[in-house]
């Protein structure tokens, strides 16, 4: 028996509408999934990609570091043998293009991240520790002997000789002792005024990749986020390049700078600057604490 016309058109179109159907759900699978990728997360490597080894990934760790583009940070990922730079927003496709040259014949041993916002010293004039027209957040208590200071960052230090606890300068804190900044960022604090106080409760660690931290600074209070990577270089768009830095999805603001990092009563690192805002969120970098505390011969109490 021949099938009627009518069924065979009817059978036609109900199989392409089939195929349509598996076309369109094949491609909303695939933009769903492009979405799922965050934008300040570097992308891995192909699974095909050779990974470089770790005498390149210096070389080429050394020609990111050699260029002059500012609002970068990077470090060298073993894992997956790349070079990742996380760059912000004011760096474009030509600055991109520079970072990649300079890699010579490993172009594709830099894998490019994006974050919002500029990377930034997080310095303000405002509230909490002051020091000339500018306000910082106090770090970790430390001792010597019998003398007691604390730690902040290094581009408060160098900002202020003198710090108080108020706007007005009436009460003071004490002088800079020390600073170190741009190369890293911690600064030293001595107490010269005994009637104020200065407790403690923490003991020094070193941060590790996956670590849930707290942040808590004199603008925006306390905040928690993940360590990111470590040994990451800034430079910011503001001036200056620091290495040896901890990376962390924490967000902060200006004035928060020098604040603590922190895992419980693990005392981890210094607030020194970043991109974004604790409404957005951002990329923020941390001075390790254990840096600072050798080289001023200092101890968290």
């Amino acid at each position: 028996m021949r099938t009627p016309r009518t069924a065979t058109r009817s059978g036609h179109r109900t199989a392409r509408r089939t195929r349509l159907l598996a076309v369109a759900a094949g491609l909303g699978l695939a933009a769903a999934t492009a979405l799922t990728l965050p934008s300040a997360q570097a992308a891995s490597p192909a699974a095909t990609a050779k990974p470089y080894s770790a005498a390149q990934l210096a070389q080429v760790n050394a020609a990111v570091a050699r260029t002059d583009v500012p609002g970068i940070a990077w470090y060298t990922d073993q894992a997956s043998g790349r070079v990742v730079v996380t760059a912000d927003s004011t760096v474009g496709p030509a600055a991109i293009g520079k970072l990649r040259s300079a890699a010579g014949d490993r172009p594709d041993a830099i894998t490019v991240a994006r974050t919002s916002g500029v990377f930034t010293p997080l310095l303000s004039a405002g509230a909490a520790i002051y020091g000339g027209q500018y306000r910082c957040s106090l770090g970790f208590n430390v001792v010597s002997g019998s003398t007691y200071y604390f730690l902040t960052a290094g581009h408060c230090g160098k900002s202020a000789k003198t710090w108080y606890t108020d706007a007005a300068h009436t009460t003071l804190i004490g002088p800079t002792t020390g600073y170190s900044f741009p190369g890293n960022d911690y600064a030293l604090v001595r107490y010269d005024n005994t009637a104020l106080s200065h407790p403690g409760g923490y003991s020094a660690a070193n941060a590790f990749v996956g670590e849930n931290v707290k942040r808590t600074g004199s603008t925006t209070g306390t905040h928690s986020g993940t360590v990111t990577a470590l040994n990451v270089t800034v430079r910011y768009s503001g001036g200056g390049t620091v290495g040896g830095l901890i990376q962390t999805t924490v967000c902060a603001e200006p004035g928060d700078s020098g604040g603590p990092l922190y895992d419980g009563t693990k005392a981890i690192g210094l607030t020194s600057g970043g991109s974004g805002n604790c409404t957005t969120g951002g990329t923020t970098f941390f001075q390790p604490v254990t840096e600072a505390l050798s080289a001023y011969g200092v101890s968290i109490y």
